[in-house]
């Protein structure tokens, strides 16, 4: 097999959100907006900057901004080998472009096309088909931030848990514990009150109206061996979202720990 990276990848999908170019791009292309709906960002705000997510414990994905044309095209290039634990000439970087075009009506369309080459490897083309399913979500937490809280900053509460048994038990039960019905549906969990926003495959989100204003992400993915993980993610925006952080969050990991999953 070829060890020069030279077999193409790509996905596109474009996503209208509420808001000007303005607003959009303050939350897709700095760290203070991708930190309030995708996830912890650092970010140097210029082309030729160092990026950073962090996706999980100890887990990680670096880059660097590429392109920077505010507020209508952001590129930016991760480490695909160094975030898969590859060797570095086995992979291209992984390169990401949204580019921002204003609609009639006060919204934005984002085109989002993400592209690399590896060396035709099974698992490469298993990632890139998972990557749609796994970031197109958050597009509508995009959404939901643009229509609500646009410019403000997130304050994240987040849990997980790993269990024995697929990610379609996992996800049932912690849907069912949730109260997550149809969209529209009202939810009230732990004392959080809100709407379903989205119901998809093993994911859903709810705009939380209290106590505390903001997010929740609820989703389940498989690890393997026989595992899945659950994960339960909110962005609050509140000047009380830090307390309520501090206060509730060993309570809704304990919660989440004590979930039964059918074997």
């Amino acid at each position: 097999m070829s060890t020069t990276p030279n077999v193409p990848y790509r996905l596109e999908f474009s996503v209208e959100v509420p808001g000007t170019p303005e607003q959009v791009w303050a939350a897709i292309a700095t760290a203070k907006g991708m930190s309030a709906w995708f996830g912890p960002t650092e970010m140097e705000e210029r082309e030729g900057g160092t990026l950073h997510f962090t996706m999980g414990p100890d887990m990680g994905s670096d880059g660097r901004v590429t392109g920077w044309d505010p507020p209508r095209r952001l590129v930016y290039e991760e480490d695909w080998a160094a975030l898969m634990g590859k060797e570095p000439d086995e992979l291209s970087p992984l390169t990401s472009e949204f580019l921002v075009e204003a609609q009639s009506g006060g919204t934005c369309l984002v085109r989002v096309t993400s592209s690399g080459f590896g060396i035709g490897a099974d698992w490469e083309s298993e990632f890139w088909d998972d990557m749609g399913p796994n970031w197109m979500p958050f597009f509508d937490n995009l959404r939901l931030y643009l229509a609500h809280f646009p410019g403000q900053e997130a304050t994240q509460l987040e849990v997980t848990a790993s269990y024995a048994g697929d990610s379609g038990s996992v996800w049932a039960t912690l849907r069912d514990a949730l109260g997550v019905g149809a969209e529209g549906s009202a939810v009230d969990v732990r004392g959080a009150t809100g709407t379903v926003e989205r119901v998809g495959e093993r994911q859903a989100l709810v705009r939380l109206t209290g106590p505390v204003p903001g997010m929740l992400m609820a989703f389940a993915h498989a690890d393997g061996e026989g595992k899945a993980t659950a994960v339960v993610r909110a962005f609050l925006f509140s000047p009380d979202a830090a307390d309520y952080v501090r206060r509730e969050e060993p309570g809704w990991d304990a919660w989440l720990r004590g979930l039964s999953i059918p074997a």
